[in-house]
């Protein structure tokens, strides 16, 4: 029971609680049904985002292209439905799907086969993205009179009072934590960022994993920005910018290590909404745009030292077990 109350999950869960709490002290409505509702209808794509994020972070790790992966398959989505509005919707998606499948496994062979650091190769790329959303739109943006009425129902359509966004970010939680816990790969994930040398020895090829995670990372990421450019209606070159950085820190939030090999979608889930909640609040609260992101940063950064204590706590009772 002890054990189960430490957990890093139980503890996001508690302060998701008791932020709820304070917040709705101040504002009243901040906890009714309608406004739970919109928090999660925002932060849905962070989820999706956060978790294409963490299944990198796993493997030790990290993309700093996904945003830029989100920008170009929604790019790609909006020209396609503005230049064939009657092309169907579920093609478009197929599209999207595909753009960022693509780039993901651009990113894989670099960092798989080629044998690059993931952080040096997605440096290069999220450049080489973002000039490629530029060429593609020749500087233009796509606004929400160019796009069809079914593209823009993508992630608003309605299901039981639930909006599809939602639904889709139930989906890919799901799936994610079936192939992370049941599925023998997911496991191949965990193995390889807690110890290279060890999943080496059991038969764990490394270069299969890191060019499959970096696939599923853009595959979501594809879908995550057609999901965006549809509901906020409009396709620009700076779509999603600095969005890479709101998934690694829903990630360390939720106790995923950075040195790869620990953590769990529940933890990245309960991080994401975290995050999400504050940045709900501190709008209710009226306070200014850059006390907002101060306090933000101050979250990460707490985040990031809490992780690295309890790793370091971690460690030094493992050594002591193997002492005596």
């Amino acid at each position: 029971m002890i054990a189960f109350l430490k957990r890093r999950e139980v503890t996001l869960v508690g302060l998701i609680v008791l932020l709820f709490a304070l917040v709705s002290l101040r504002a009243p409505s901040f906890a009714s049904l309608a406004n739970v509702n919109d928090i999660f209808n925002d932060t849905a794509l962070l989820i999706m985002m956060a978790l294409a994020q963490y299944i990198i972070i796993l493997t030790g790790g990290i993309d700093l292209s996904v945003a830029s992966i989100m920008g170009l398959s929604g790019m790609c989505a909006a020209m396609v439905n503005k230049l064939d509005p009657s092309m169907p919707i579920p093609l478009v998606v197929l599209i999207a799907l595909g753009a960022g499948l693509s780039l993901g496994a651009f990113n894989g062979t670099l960092v798989g086969m080629a044998g690059i650091s993931s952080i040096i190769a997605t440096l290069g790329t999220i450049s080489i993205y973002r000039g490629m959303i530029f060429l593609l739109s020749g500087g233009q943006w796509i606004s929400a009179h160019q796009m069809t009425d079914g593209f823009k129902l993508i992630p608003d359509a309605r299901f039981l009072g639930i909006s599809s966004m939602v639904w889709y970010m139930v989906i890919v939680v799901v799936l994610f934590a079936v192939f992370m816990n049941l599925t023998r790969t997911g496991r191949e994930v965990y193995a390889l960022g807690g110890n290279k040398t060890a999943a080496a020895y059991v038969g764990i090829k490394d270069k299969k994993i890191n060019f499959l995670v970096f696939c599923v990372s853009g595959l979501v990421s594809g879908f995550c920005g057609l999901l965006y450019v549809a509901r906020y209606a409009a396709a620009q070159n700076d779509t999603a910018t600095g969005f890479e950085l709101n998934t690694v820190a829903a990630c360390v939030i939720g106790g995923v290590s950075i040195a790869g090999g620990s953590g769990t979608v529940a933890g990245v889930f309960l991080g994401a909404v975290f995050l999400g909640i504050i940045n709900n609040a501190l709008t209710v609260v009226n306070l200014s745009q850059f006390l907002q992101m101060a306090i933000q940063g101050f979250v990460i950064l707490t985040a990031i030292v809490s992780n690295t204590v309890i790793s370091q706590r971690n460690e030094k009772m493992a050594l002591a077990k193997k002492v005596i």
